[in-house]
């Protein structure tokens, strides 16, 4: 039995959930007031993180659903949750709801809902749980199933020559899990040892006259600071944690990340990635790889069966690698650890992505990389935060462009809900 293996079936300490001064609060919604939200219809379900008015105030100690005005019969569980602000910090004083919305046939160009209570016994609060895996790694359940783990600590790989920079890591998402119990993610791969499930890098970091490479990890390293939220729900959990860029011993960027993981479908799964990056008291000059653009997130999957690999970009499958392409999105499939059956993960890119689309490197023996900036340096100054947003949007088994598409085309839709 392997570690990860040893992970999934030990019994481990579940960490208690913090739970926000906004929430431990006793007010109340006025319902009759409260406004409208409205969002364009989908072919695929929407997964809705969207913040409340400031006017509206909720109740701790009650459950909430969405009714869509035009066919009330159906409710939609909903989730309040603490305000993450677009620095990744929890906000006490604001919350948002969560929610995932069905596709519905024939449904208008627009849907409306209104927020209402519902019945408590009916949504499952214990869905998700933290849990310690070991000093150094986070791992999430839902229910009795792994989803990932968030190694905020130093990983190390002992198959790795001690005199290599390569042997150890942090500040990391792996495994994650496919909805079939599989790994999809690979850390420290024998052809790539600076691989490492879903990570953050770049090649060149250009400050005070000095080039680090955050890629290889060799005069500059990421390193914890500290945990800034988490919180679980009936519908969705989200992680939120300050790491920092470090030369030496000075800390020369302040980076933030924020994890949220809706519940899976019977054939899908989400999970919203925030990163934000804040130069401390330099500039900082991110640049991709020459030619290639790869330098930003990155997913490396895991060993599956090569031949039958295969990436989907909104153009259709693709047979050869693509360097410095621009694209919305890009999904990787294969037979992940000996599995009759293929199974995959799509990265895609918020459509509000600085430079969208951005252009990436993806490779058929398991990285799919986005490169922002890409090729050309670009410059940050002290102060000036950075902010990229992805989804790692998980399926069962294999899908075709359609599917693709929709899924998009879902995550673009969402962000445009809006209260009236």
């Amino acid at each position: 039995m392997n570690g990860w293996q040893q992970f999934v079936t030990v019994s481990l300490w579940v960490i208690g959930n913090a739970v926000s001064p906004l929430l431990a609060q006793t007010t109340s919604l006025d319902i009759g007031a409260s406004p409208t939200l409205v969002m364009p219809s989908s072919k695929s379900d929407l997964y809705i993180a969207v913040p409340l008015p400031r006017s509206a105030t909720i109740a701790s100690n009650k459950a909430w659903q969405l009714i869509e005005i035009d066919h009330p019969e159906s409710a939609i569980p909903a989730q309040i949750e603490t305000m993450v602000s677009g620095d990744s910090t929890a906000n006490p004083t604001s919350a948002q709801i969560l929610a995932v919305i069905p596709p519905r046939a024939a449904a208008r160009e627009s849907r409306r809902f209104r927020l209402e209570t519902a019945d408590a016994a009916r949504q499952d609060a214990a869905l998700f749980a933290y849990r310690d895996v070991n000093n150094t790694s986070l791992g999430l359940w839902e229910r009795e199933q792994p989803v990932l783990v968030y190694n905020h600590g130093e990983v190390v790989n002992e198959k790795v020559p001690a005199s290599d920079h390569r042997r150890a890591r942090a500040c990391y998402i792996h495994p994650v899990w496919g909805l079939n119990g599989e790994i999809l993610t690979d850390d420290f791969p024998q052809d790539h040892f600076h691989h490492h499930g879903i990570f953050w890098a770049w090649p060149h970091v250009g400050i005070d006259g000095q080039e680090h490479d955050l890629w290889m990890y060799d005069t500059i390293k990421q390193r914890f600071v500290r945990w800034l939220h988490r919180e679980t729900g009936p519908i969705a959990s989200t992680l939120a944690v300050e790491n920092g860029w470090f030369v030496d011993d000075k800390q020369v960027m302040i980076e933030r990340v924020s994890l949220r993981v809706f519940k899976a479908s019977d054939d899908a799964r989400v999970i919203d990635i925030s990163l934000t990056w804040i130069p401390t008291d330099q500039a900082i000059t991110l640049q991709g790889a020459e030619g290639k653009s790869y330098g930003g997130l990155t997913i490396r999957f895991a060993p599956g069966s090569r031949p039958e690999t295969t990436i989907t970009v909104p153009s259709g499958r693709t047979e050869q690698d693509l360097p410095d392409t621009p694209l919305a999105w890009a999904d990787l499939t294969a037979k992940f650890g000996g599995a009759e059956t293929a199974s995959g993960a799509a990265l895609l890119v918020h459509p509000g992505h600085p430079n969208f689309p951005p252009t990436w490197l993806t490779r058929h023996y398991g990285p799919l990389c986005v490169g922002w900036p890409g090729i050309e340096p670009r410059t940050f100054p002290p102060g000036q935060p950075i902010r990229l947003d992805y989804r790692v949007w998980i399926h069962k088994s294999a899908v075709d462009l359609t599917r693709l598409n929709e899924a998009y085309e879902g995550y673009a839709a969402a962000t445009k809900a809006v209260w009236e």
